[in-house]
């Protein structure tokens, strides 16, 4: 077992949060006809962030 499993599956919860908001986001501005990119792009970025640390955390498992 790795010593980091619980850190990793805590930072799973929130990549999940991070791509559920960026999608919820993008919904909602496509059904305004507003350009949500930059804040598609800060969450999605976040979200990526986040993912290189489980696998840093996991030695490269996911």
């Amino acid at each position: 077992m790795n010593p980091f499993d619980d850190l990793a599956e805590r930072l799973r919860v929130i990549e999940e949060e991070l791509r559920d908001r960026a999608y919820a986001h993008l919904r909602e501005a496509v059904e305004r006809g507003d350009d949500a990119s930059a804040e598609e792009k800060r969450l999605n970025q976040a979200r990526r962030a986040v993912e290189k640390a489980i696998n840093a955390l996991s030695g490269g498992e996911r």
